[in-house]
């Protein structure tokens, strides 16, 4: 476990801005942020003076992914007592990949992912240092309730982690948040790893290393809105599934052979009712309804089969994840 006060790998410390000492920081901070600029000051502020009351040398790590406000012009204006590093990417990525790109240029020998909505209480970072000092390279928070969600999301959440859990070799906590303080030796697995389509939550339980959850209780938003519509929830879902489980192409095998079966035997009734009893065979409706039936089981194969593939597609063409803009660093305020 690297420890937090001691100047950790000194290797690192020419990748540093210039102007911000010699040897790498003891804790980068990393928020992933799009359309937060009501927000993004105010949480800026709160971060750092967090970092100033643990006492440790600190940075920010701020990734603008896209957007259409001014999420990046406020944060550029804010002026703080540590470090701040604003990266812009090209267009909005996705959160999974803002994360990546602000782990990429952390240089802490602890990194700590905050939302820009800090729904998340920082008080809880005081819990994940005392587990770091304990031995733990991972503490992560998860949530201590669902209340402020409504019934339908609850029971949906509560299904897709059973179905990505089921047959997969990977532990997902169903109520982990991505809000956690990493060893930088986690941060750096993360960063070797080359897949280019990213589940976070699933990668940090891939990569192993010794955890522990703190639950914490979900303050609301500071202001704005969820920026993850129903939409983003299923496409992101639908990444976890196809990236750690893949039973969903197993199953069809099951299915195929189960059909075959009953054909099988069905086929078999028919011959012995029409050789001993002469019966007529049943009407086409039947024959229809197996027809549509079949159809339908086929093509919801494919697509399954078509997912899988849409991902290997995407990894093969090897476009990197995300594309930085513009990187501003800027210096502390005296």
């Amino acid at each position: 476990m690297t420890q937090l006060f001691r100047p950790p790998h000194a290797a690192r410390a020419h990748e540093l801005p210039e102007g911000f000492g010699e040897a790498p920081p003891a804790l980068s901070f990393v928020i992933p942020a799009f359309n937060e600029e009501g927000a993004i000051a105010e949480t800026l502020r709160r971060v750092a003076e967090k970092a100033a009351s643990l006492g440790l040398p600190a940075e920010i790590i701020l990734v603008v992914d896209g957007g259409e406000d001014q999420t990046f012009a406020v944060a550029e204006r804010t002026r703080l007592a540590i470090p701040l590093v604003l990266l812009r990417l090209s267009r909005n990525f996705g959160k999974e990949q803002a994360i990546m790109a602000g782990l990429r240029k952390s240089t802490g020998a602890a990194v700590i992912i905050l939302d820009a909505d800090l729904q998340e209480p920082l008080s809880a970072i005081d819990d994940m240092l005392a587990r770091h000092r304990e031995g733990y390279e991972t503490a992560y928070a998860v949530r201590a309730d669902r209340k402020d969600e409504s019934l339908a999301k609850q029971a949906l959440t509560k299904a897709f982690y059973r179905i990505l859990s089921f047959g997969s070799e990977t532990p997902i906590p169903p109520d982990a948040r991505d809000f956690r303080l990493m060893d930088r030796k986690v941060v750096d697995a993360l960063c070797a790893l080359p897949e280019r389509n990213r589940f976070m939550k699933g990668l940090y339980g891939w990569v192993g290393f010794r955890s522990i959850a703190i639950p914490v209780e979900i303050a609301p938003r500071q202001s704005g809105r969820s920026k993850f519509g129903l939409a983003r929830l299923f496409r992101l879902g639908l990444t976890g599934l196809t990236a750690f489980t893949d039973w969903p192409l197993r199953i069809w095998t099951l299915i195929g052979m189960g059909i075959a079966v009953l054909s099988m035997l069905y086929g078999g009734l028919l011959a012995v009712e029409t050789l001993f009893w002469g019966r007529d065979v049943a009407g086409w409706s039947t024959l229809a309804v197996a027809i549509f039936f079949l159809g339908g089981l086929q093509l919801i194969s494919i697509g399954v089969l078509g997912e899988y593939l849409a991902r290997v597609f995407s990894e093969v063409k090897g476009r990197p994840g995300y594309v930085v803009a513009e990187t501003r660093r800027i210096g502390p305020r005296r």
